[in-house]
C-alpha cells in the first residue's frame, strides 16, 4: 500500500508521502477538516514550491488568514523551507466532503498493561529508592524495559 501511496503522492509533485498521510498531524485538526493538499508544483530550480490546497468556498477566506502558520507547519515536515507559497483552490461543499479519501492516520494503541511478573520485577529493582517519586518513575521505566525486551 505504501508504494502506491508514494506513486500517486510522486504524481502530483509531493516528494513526502508523509504530507499527505499525516496532514492533520502536521497542519492540525482545525485545518485538516476544512483544507486538503491537492499539488506542489517546485519552480525551475526547485526551490520555492507552490502548495495547492483545497477548500470550501466559506471557508477560503479562514484559511487565507493562516497560510502563513500553514506554510511554516507544512516546511517543519520537509525539514528545509520547501514551500515558498500557498494557493487555495475552492470546491463546492458537495465535491469537497463526497469521493475523498481519507489521508488520516490510524489512531495509535494504547499500550499494554503489564503482567504482575513484570510489575512485581520492576518494583523490587527499584525498592531501594528512598524517594517516592523518583521509585514510582523508575518502576515505570523498569516496567516499559522488561515488557519490550521481552516481545
Amino acid at each position: 500500500m505504501q508504494p502506491r501511496i508514494r506513486a500517486a503522492g510522486e504524481s502530483r509533485g509531493f516528494a513526502s508521502s508523509r504530507l499527505l498521510t499525516h496532514w492533520a498531524e502536521i497542519v492540525g485538526e482545525d485545518i485538516a477538516r476544512i483544507a486538503r493538499p491537492v499539488h506542489v508544483k517546485y519552480g525551475r530550480n526547485s526551490f520555492g514550491a507552490t502548495l495547492t490546497v483545497l477548500t470550501t468556498g466559506a471557508q477560503a477566506p479562514m484559511l487565507e488568514m493562516q497560510k502563513e502558520t500553514l506554510r511554516e507547519k507544512v516546511n517543519a515536515c520537509y525539514g528545509y523551507s520547501a514551500i515558498s507559497r500557498i494557493r487555495i483552490t475552492q470546491t463546492a461543499p458537495a465535491g469537497f466532503a463526497e469521493g475523498q479519501a481519507q489521508f488520516t492516520p490510524a489512531p495509535k494503541a494504547k499500550p499494554a498493561v503489564p503482567s504482575l511478573e513484570i510489575r512485581q520485577k520492576a518494583h523490587k529493582t527499584a525498592a531501594s529508592i528512598k524517594d517516592q517519586g523518583l521509585r514510582a518513575a523508575l518502576e515505570a521505566l523498569g516496567e516499559n524495559i522488561i515488557s519490550r525486551s521481552r516481545h
